[in-house]
């Protein structure tokens, strides 16, 4: 019987190192955190009490509590084996506080890879628990936390409801805001480049082609023109060659950031994949630890490096590299990532684990492999009409591949020319000319960010450490927020001007080009605009980028001892609570409204603005322009547009609907637009139009595909209690429907093919749980006591509103039962003021008459 219990975070983590260790050790999964700071209605921090954190056990890991408590009591000793980061170290502490165990002396042991001789030098070498570490790590969990409660809390009064806004995760929605505000700017203007193509013999007497360039760049066709025409009858012959010896040295081993940036440019993987692959190669040993930022190697891996080197490509390509670290608080690991076994160059259980491990170990070798050779030759060629001009010819020649035998590193620039080999040339040679070409061309703006780079600039501003990259974007891009989109756009065909001289005779063509197409770019929505201008008018600090990353310094300042974490988190804390209730009083509702014009027709303005709901919409007619019971007139933004830049002209587009389509069985077709988006009217039948159709781009063809899909949906896949069940797809996923009940269809369920019994045995457990669902219910005032995960609170309508502590703890089942509709009304109306006073005529309009449209 095992003497010792073994605790790691994940099953696969466990299976792999009791494989290495004797039956002394009993290896157990705590399957990541075991506690969390209290969640739902509650803050779960204790701002008054130097911000004590309540954590809590949360119901889906009672079992494995349980688990964990029973085999820490069958064993002499409990040994904790967490990953080695901040994050790793505070689940060692939890599992103390859990367990019951002594976090001064706990046996901890830390490893940054999983092989045998790494966990048995770990078990050999056994630490205390960093405490230093855990402090970190609670203050950036207690920081995210309070910052993220109260922002959220601001952004459902003054933006709208369900939003949350996070510290970092704002400032790299901020990011990608203003990269898009930097592409609206942008002043695309055209100029020309040109071009010349010459006839020279090669080596072996061969003519072969070769290309030169006029180093200057001209603002017209006009410009380009003159120049061509100075060219006609001219002579060219090579004025210098400059021939100089080149390198090029191999990037350094992966840390996180550049495993996640070049995966996405040369696999595709999103840095969420990435790094949930890169964490399945890791805990089964295939590579080291996957979260680090640290480029060093260990003497051992350098050795075998550079042995598996020799017996693969040659004393000649091995060269050993010791990478410094540019990061000076790199604390996440002591390696970077790298193959346990560079022996081994495969690796992985499946296609996705084989190719990024091939990356890596690609990626780990070219590291200490030998410079590249090249020789550059830069060609200057005379024009005989024009002594003030010339054309610049440049070649390369690859003459020792180095570690480009096996590994190029991609960039983010996807027009980066390769330069070609040129022939033989010397100074004096006359060249034959083919012909001289101006280009029009257009400058570009700035790139949208791809996950990637938002990485990349991310690492560079300091903002956020290796731990935290993937879920920073997965956050920005989650569909509840809104905030931040991954498109493609398939861009626009532009015409530009193309002069030719040859023959002596200057000949005049156009050509066309896709412009702006672009793949898996980060673009901001409406909403993610808002809220980023509302945080930054409010919260600037908040909202910078060198105090973001000041405070990362700081908390890695905890993590060397050096700072204490409580007064850390006040210092912050005070100053920002204060800002909060100050734009909770003074802040008006944002909504993004923007004045276009005056409606032809109505002769009334016509804005666009974010509604209630969180859509974007045209608006026509101001509260003062309307009669007293007259409503405004809205219609949804067509795709493709936004509040910041849609004209007047397509603002008044978006009221082509209702638009009538034709008949299909006697009925009439047609298109329009609700709550809830667009959609096809088909007598009494509403079917929704997919998000990537345009309601404005719907054919009758197109509109009876969608009403025969939605008629075999809605067909009765079955009967219980003699009343059908239906199955749908809604924004939340696919459900079923019978009588006026909906219920979700888990995942474990293929939906497609469920059964009858299937479905009767979901719709019985939605009714038991519905039966127990209600403490007290006043259905006609849409008002309820409900049982929630975490105790008893009210809804009112859509809304959950938090109980009251009753001598500092949650009020119980049998306490809120004494509660009348008055008692529970008067809860209501303390935390949403006015919410039953009598309603008022609502006008919407312009705030500020001084709008204007950008």
């Amino acid at each position: 019987m095992a003497k010792k219990l073994l605790i790691v975070e994940s099953p696969a983590k466990a299976k792999t190192i009791e494989k290495y260790l004797g039956s002394d050790f009993a290896v157990k999964s705590s399957y990541g955190h075991i506690r969390d700071l209290e969640k739902g209605n509650d803050l779960g921090v204790d701002v008054e009490n130097d911000y004590k954190p309540n954590y809590v056990i949360p119901p889906d890991k009672f079992k494995t509590v349980k688990e964990l408590k029973d085999a820490a009591s069958r064993v002499e000793e409990v040994w904790l084996a967490t990953d080695e980061d901040r994050e790793g170290e505070a689940i060692s502490w939890h599992l103390c506080e859990v367990l019951g165990l002594d976090p001064r002396n706990a046996k901890r042991i830390v490893f940054h890879e999983i092989t045998k001789p790494a966990i048995q030098n770990a078990v050999k070498n056994p630490r205390n628990l960093d405490l230093n570490l855990v402090n970190a790590q609670q203050a950036r969990r207690v920081l995210d936390r309070l910052v993220g409660w109260e922002l959220s809390g601001l952004l459902w009064k003054k933006v709208k409801s369900q939003l949350s806004a996070g510290r970092v995760q704002s400032v790299a929605v901020k990011l990608v805001v203003e990269r898009e505000r930097d592409i609206q700017r942008f002043d695309i203007t055209p100029y020309f480049r040109v071009t010349a193509d010459f006839l020279a013999p090669n080596a072996q007497g061969k003519l072969v082609g070769f290309r030169a360039e006029s180093p200057e760049r001209y603002d017209n066709a006009t410009g380009a023109e003159a120049f061509l025409q100075k060219c006609i009858n001219a002579a060219y012959t090579v004025q210098q060659v400059d021939v100089r010896p080149t390198r090029r040295r191999p990037a350094p081993p992966f840390t996180t950031s550049t495993l996640q940036q070049e995966a996405s440019r040369k696999l595709g993987y999103s840095v969420n994949r990435t790094m949930s692959i890169a964490q399945g190669l890791y805990e089964q040993g295939f590579i080291t630890y996957m979260r680090t930022d640290s480029t060093n190697l260990s003497e051992m891996a350098l050795q075998a490096i550079s042995d598996e080197m020799g017996k693969q490509y040659g004393a000649r390509y091995q060269q050993t590299r010791r990478y410094k670290t540019k990061n000076e608080s790199a604390q996440e690991a002591h390696e970077a990532i790298r193959p346990t076994y560079i022996e081994n160059p495969t690796g992985g259980t499946n296609r996705d684990e084989q190719r990024l491990y091939e990356l890596i170990w690609k990626r780990t070798m070219a590291s200490q492999m030998s410079d590249a050779e090249l020789e550059k030759t830069t060609v200057d060629i005379a024009i005989s009409t024009q002594s003030a001009a010339k054309l610049v010819a440049e070649g390369e020649v690859l003459k020792f591949d180095g570690f480009l035998k096996v590994y190029i590193e991609s960039t983010d620039d996807d027009d980066e020319e390769t330069q070609g080999i040129l022939p033989p040339l010397r100074v004096g040679q006359k060249l034959d000319f083919d012909n001289l070409t101006a280009t029009e061309r257009f400058t570009r703006p700035p790139a949208r960010f791809t996950e990637a780079s938002l990485v990349k600039k991310l690492e560079e501003l300091g903002i956020g450490r290796p731990s935290t990259y993937a879920p920073t974007i997965t956050k920005i891009m989650e569909t509840n927020r809104g905030y931040v989109v991954k498109d493609n756009r398939p861009g626009e065909k532009r015409m530009f001007q193309i002069l030719v001289l040859k023959n002596n005779t200057i000949s005049k063509t156009t050509g066309s080009e896709v412009t702006g197409a672009t793949k898996n770019v980060l673009c901001p929505t409406d909403m993610g605009m808002i809220v980023s201008d509302f945080l930054d008018a409010y919260f600037k600090k908040i909202m910078d980028y060198g105090f973001t990353a000041k405070i990362e310094q700081q908390f890695d300042d905890i993590a060397e001892g050096k700072m204490d974490w409580a007064k850390t988190i006040d210092a912050f804390y005070r100053p920002f609570h204060q800002d909060v209730e100050k734009t909770l009083s003074e802040a008006g509702r944002a909504s993004g409204e923007r004045i276009l014009g005056i409606d032809p027709e109505t002769g009334r303005t016509i804005l666009v603005r974010m509604s209630s709901l969180g859509k974007p919409v045209v608006q026509i007619g101001t509260g003062e322009e309307l009669d007293k019971k007259e409503k405004p007139r809205y219609a949804n933004l067509k795709p493709g547009t936004t509040l910041e830049t849609v004209t007047l002209e397509e603002a008044l587009g978006c009221f082509g609907l209702p638009r009538t389509l034709g008949e299909y069985a006697e009925q009439e077709v047609s298109v329009n637009t609700g709550r809830y988006g667009p959609y096809v009217k088909f007598a009494d039948l509403f079917v929704s139009i997919p998000k990537s159709e345009d309601p404005f781009d719907i054919t009758l063809e197109r509109a009876v595909e969608l009403i025969k899909s939605k008629q075999d949906a809605d067909r009765p896949m079955g009967h219980y209690h003699d009343q059908p069940i239906s199955k749908g797809k809604g924004r939340f996923g696919p459900f079923l429907k019978w009588t006026d009940l909906y219920v979700n269809v888990p995942t474990r369920i293929n939906f497609d093919t469920i059964t009858e019994k299937q479905a009767i045995e979901l719709i019985e457990a939605k009714i038991e749980k519905e039966s127990n669902r209600y403490i007290q219910h006043w259905p006609e005032e849409k008002i309820s006591i409900e049982n929630g995960r975490w105790g008893p609170f009210i809804r009112f309508g859509k809304k959950p509103i938090n109980l009251p502590k009753v001598d500092g703890a949650r009020m119980t089942t049998d306490q809120v039962r004494t509660l009348s509709l008055e008692d529970v009304k008067a809860l209501i109306e303390k935390e949403m003021p006015g919410v039953f006073a009598p309603k008022k005529g609502k006008t919407q309009g312009a705030k500020s008459k001084g709008q204007k449209a950008k």
